[in-house]
């Protein structure tokens, strides 16, 4: 009997080993500080993504909750930018524009006014665009499509991206 309650039991303790193992694994988003960043963005020619926070800002939590930890918003991420993470109210060093700065005084360089605020670069480090506040994931994904697969470069207005957007897939 003690050999028949075993052997039930093994099963049932394997269960959840073989179930986790069973999920495929989900793609962590690398975030890399400022400097890291500008140089990775040089060297892989991908734009770059930079989430300008605070650690005391609710909207900044809700985005990486809601929107960062989406599946389909970081395999995106993961292919066509390189993250940064820029604390705005950090000491830490970062160089721009041939100086270094700390990371609060490049928050203000960069013209951040509230958190969070996503910030595109080209992987030159040009500016694209600052987006402040919170945004939901799927207007999120959508303007990570417009700047990663470069329809601003191509001369299409967000607007206009937007529209085609709604009414299916954007063809080149």
């Amino acid at each position: 009997m003690k050999s028949a309650w075993t052997l039930l039991l093994i099963p049932l303790l394997l269960w959840p080993a073989s179930a986790a193992a069973a999920e495929p694994a989900r793609a962590e988003l690398s975030w890399l500080d400022w400097n890291q960043g500008v140089a990775e963005a040089a060297s892989t020619k991908r734009p770059m993504l930079i989430d300008v926070y605070t650690d005391w800002c609710g909207w900044c939590k809700l985005m990486d909750r809601d929107v960062y930890a989406r599946d389909d918003v970081r395999a995106y991420l993961n292919q066509h930018f390189v993250l940064v993470k820029l604390n705005a109210e950090s000491a830490a060093e970062a160089r721009y524009g041939g100086r270094t700065l700390t990371a609060r005084a490049l928050a203000q360089q960069l013209r951040v006014s509230g958190y969070p605020t996503t910030i595109l670069l080209k992987p030159g480090g040009e500016h694209i665009a600052n987006v402040p506040g919170y945004i939901p994931a799927d207007r999120f994904k959508l303007m990570l499509q417009y700047i990663g697969e470069d329809h601003i470069g191509r001369g299409v207005s967000w607007q206009d991206y937007e529209k085609s957007a709604a009414a299916g897939p954007i063809r080149p």
